[in-house]
């Protein structure tokens, strides 16, 4: 394939036990094309190298850089996995000649796979243009089985990313895009925003989100103080759906915790509540797939948001099965 490159063996690396105490030495390392169907549902680690979306959005770039480093700093972390679940590392979906485009179509195939092999895919980015070809590769899934089921998107972030295109396509764009194209095949439209900021999305947006009957949570009421109701604003979405795509951006956490986003603020959210919010979608059992977003190493300091984003990966992989 053009755009994806094969799982890179040298960046797991950390403490060693000999006894798979670590999730390096836990981690296969398998090529996409090599994935075969486990007797038990595995866990895909599966990386997004494109800032071109970024770019064009006006925002830091960097973020390419973002996968490998994740990865890095998950190895690290221990392993309590039981030995039935497998966890491994597909490789990387890359941006090739700025063409974004294509690295989502790619991205959209690898997704498509993973879900038919039986796997859990967690996608790591990258720019935030990855919801659009992650949510189009969960679609194809879905529509290939020939059920009808409909898809919920639950965004962790402190934008919409529902801008409408002008020249061209981008990181801020994806949600518009899935959108209009789901109007135009006459199907519904499910999005909540968690973590929503007055101060990071103008006027024009805030309309958007309203033609399109977005729902969403401001950041001033994202807290923990307000844990109970957020989660049953969660649980009333999660019902009107049949499957549920989490995307965390990482530039919606307080740039005290994550510095290392392509558009950091003070103002955003805390771990915890992520972490509490996930605990209800994953409990629903509607969860399919996830990814984490605008990971950008170039302005990380100490690898806190490295290690934040592997801090919510372990929290997930140990919480799914």
């Amino acid at each position: 394939m053009k755009h994806y490159t094969n799982p890179n063996t040298a960046i797991w690396h950390g403490r060693v036990s000999n006894k798979y105490l670590y999730l390096h030495e836990k981690v296969r390392c398998t090529p996409l094309n090599e994935i075969s169907e486990p007797a038990k549902k595995s866990i895909a680690l599966l990386g997004y190298a494109c800032d071109e979306g970024v770019k064009r959005n006006q925002g830091r770039i960097g973020a390419a850089k973002g996968p490998e480093v994740i990865k890095t700093s998950l190895g690290k972390f221990p392993n309590h996995l039981a030995s039935t679940v497998v966890l491994q590392d597909t490789g990387t979906i890359t941006c090739k000649d700025e063409n974004m485009e294509a690295a989502q179509e790619a991205l959209s195939k690898a997704v498509s796979t993973l879900l038919k092999k039986k796997q859990f895919p967690i996608i790591l980015g990258g720019g935030h243009d990855m919801a659009y070809g992650h949510y189009h590769g969960i679609q194809n899934y879905l529509d290939s089985k020939k059920e009808g089921q409909t898809i919920g998107i639950i965004n962790f972030d402190a934008h919409f990313d529902l801008r409408k295109p002008s020249d061209n396509n981008n990181s801020g764009t994806p949600f518009y895009q899935i959108a209009t194209q789901s109007k135009k095949e006459n199907c519904s439209f499910n999005y909540l925003c968690l973590g929503i900021r007055k101060d990071a999305n103008d006027r024009t947006l805030f309309e958007t989100a309203k033609e399109l009957d977005v729902k969403y949570v401001l950041s001033d009421t994202f807290q923990m103080q307000f844990l109970d109701e957020i989660n049953t604003w969660i649980n009333a979405f999660i019902k009107t759906v049949d499957k549920v795509y989490v995307t965390i951006d990482l530039d919606g956490f307080s740039s005290a915790y994550a510095p290392g986003v392509s558009a950091p603020s003070p103002m955003g959210f805390t771990p915890q509540i992520v972490v509490e919010c996930l605990k209800t979608i994953i409990s629903s059992g509607k969860l399919i797939s996830l990814d984490i977003a605008e990971m950008n190493p170039k302005f990380d300091i100490d690898g806190q948001t490295a290690k934040l984003a592997a801090s919510l990966l372990h929290h997930i992989i140990h919480s799914i099965h």
